[in-house]
């Protein structure tokens, strides 16, 4: 399936973390290209999230390596992650939630800001013209998750599942390459899940990202991701497509159920 395609956006080696002598995650391996969607599943506490943490610069590997488009990214702090491509969003929401939604996507174009402090203050055309674009910009990430109609509404009184969606919008206004989603459909409801659906589908059409995805929906998974690793207590324990995931005897053992 992936013949042509030569290096990886995002790839792990013999990746591993230890806590105090206990092995959280041993030997993770994965490959990710770019436009594919794959899924990170497995039962509660299996490590998922302490993945995500070793390929945003939150946890430091104790072993192994992560690489974003063949480059090294060991050692680096998380907003050095973000500058290098990869975004993600948060298991628990966060949100700057007494700003507005479009203020929210605004923030994470800081480093694309192309006006300084005297710009700003004495609101130059510059300043105007930067601010224009931002807000422009800001609008056509709100667009593709349906919030451009609320993009003056205090993040906080938005309902849960938008400020999912909104989480999402953000993380896209960082110009990644590499899209990290932890449990995205979390407390949501099927017409929200359904609206989640279509904006994933959405950003891997039209960015061509690479994403990677953690959730426990089964459903959403099995629809929108073209390949499935499953990892239990820390070790991977199958990788494959959709399919054969959902008939794997291991999986179903460990995580999906008799």
């Amino acid at each position: 399936m992936l013949e042509g395609k030569k290096t990886p956006v995002l790839e792990t080696k013999k990746l591993g973390i230890t806590f105090g002598g206990l092995k959280a995650v041993q030997d993770f391996n994965i490959q990710i290209y770019q436009g594919e969607l794959v899924g990170l599943i497995g039962p509660n506490g299996a490590g998922k999230t302490t993945v995500f943490n070793m390929l945003t610069g939150v946890y430091v590997p104790t072993e192994g390596t992560v690489l974003l488009n063949g480059v090294p990214l060991n050692g680096k702090k998380p907003h050095q992650f973000v500058a290098a491509g990869v975004a993600r969003t948060f298991q628990n929401i966060r949100l700057f939630k007494q700003m507005t939604v479009i203020e929210n996507v605004k923030t994470a174009f800081t480093k694309d800001i192309h006006y300084n402090m005297l710009d700003a203050t004495f609101r130059t055309p510059k300043f105007w013209k930067a601010e224009k674009e931002m807000t422009e910009k800001a609008m056509d990430l709100l667009a593709i998750c349906h919030l451009e109609d609320k993009a003056d509404v205090i993040a906080a009184n938005l309902p849960y599942g938008q400020q999912r969606k909104l989480e999402i919008a953000r993380a896209l206004a960082t110009n990644m390459k590499v899209l990290l989603l932890d449990e995205p459909a979390a407390g949501m409801n099927p017409t929200e899940t359904a609206e989640l659906l279509e904006c994933i589908n959405t950003i891997r059409d039209r960015f061509g990202v690479a994403i990677l995805l953690i959730e426990h929906d089964m459903a959403l998974v099995m629809n929108v991701c073209e390949r499935i690793q499953v990892i239990d207590y820390g070790q991977t324990i199958a990788s494959g497509l959709p399919e054969q995931i959902a008939n794997n005897p291991k999986v179903i053992a460990a995580y999906l159920g008799e």
